[in-house]
């Protein structure tokens, strides 16, 4: 497919509660018009940004993700967006790509926010994924792994990045400034999808939600702290045209990542 057309959703989330979540979820959803190629949520979005996964996670076969699967089918169209897995004693903040099939593919996020002690009880993932999807090479990575431009380093000619987070209101200008700049340097479409309201730990976050071409030109953005819906369609002849000229990722370094 030449074009894709994606529907964002920067929502409220309630603390601890799947079952209200999902429903919310569903809400937004069933009031998008349009038939959409790709819906995506943002991190944890059943949860919150939450440290007791003890209390909240799930498995591989567990009520959001079942959730995540009959949307999909139903809407006939890929759904994303980071929730917490348990594995044996082991938790993850892990990003799914739900395809209409029900096809599952999952990226464990690799940088885990060391501020907020997720480290302490999260594993960290230890593969970079590479979606194929509708004709797009698409790569989904989670909220602080925003700050780490090497592990993001587009050394795949993917097509499209996608940062789901739970990012605050009080660092936003780093959220709004490292998506600008992980477009530019990957000469890839980037997109940004964050949270609005408070969470139990009383942090607030505002949103600013956006789209940027591989240019780094903001295409679409949504309100600061309001729930909103974005939909719009990206062109992959933009990415054709700017990577055969002027073609800067021809001269990108090549590295190890240990």
């Amino acid at each position: 497919m030449q074009h894709i057309k994606i529907a964002v959703i920067q929502a409220e989330l309630v603390w601890h509660n799947a079952g209200l979540n999902l429903k919310n979820f569903s809400e937004k959803i069933n009031q998008i018009k349009e038939q959409v190629d790709l819906i995506i949520l943002p991190e944890m979005f059943s949860t919150g940004f939450t440290m007791q996964p003890e209390e909240i996670s799930e498995t591989m076969q567990g009520e959001a993700v079942k959730w995540m699967q009959e949307t999909a089918a139903e809407k006939k169209s890929a759904i994303a967006g980071s929730i917490v897995i348990s594995e044996g004693e082991k938790y993850y903040n892990r990003f799914l790509f739900v395809h209409p099939s029900g096809e599952i593919n999952f990226y464990d996020k690799r940088h885990l926010f060391t501020l907020a002690g997720e480290d302490k009880v999260y594993e960290s993932g230890k593969e970079k994924l590479i979606v194929n999807y509708k004709g797009w090479k698409i790569c989904p990575l989670v909220c602080y792994d925003l700050r780490f431009p090497v592990w993001a380093r587009n050394v795949e000619d993917y097509d499209l990045l996608i940062y789901v987070a739970n990012w605050p209101k009080i660092r936003i200008a780093a959220w709004d400034t490292l998506l600008k700049a992980r477009a530019i340097e990957n000469m890839c479409y980037t997109i940004g999808v964050n949270r609005v309201g408070l969470d139990a730990n009383n942090y607030e976050y505002n949103g600013h939600s956006a789209v940027y071409n591989g240019l780094g030109e903001q295409l679409a953005e949504t309100k600061p702290n309001q729930e909103e819906t974005a939909v719009f369609t990206l062109d992959k002849n933009h990415i054709s045209e700017i990577r055969n000229k002027p073609g800067f990722l021809n001269d990108r370094d090549t590295f190890e990542i240990k």
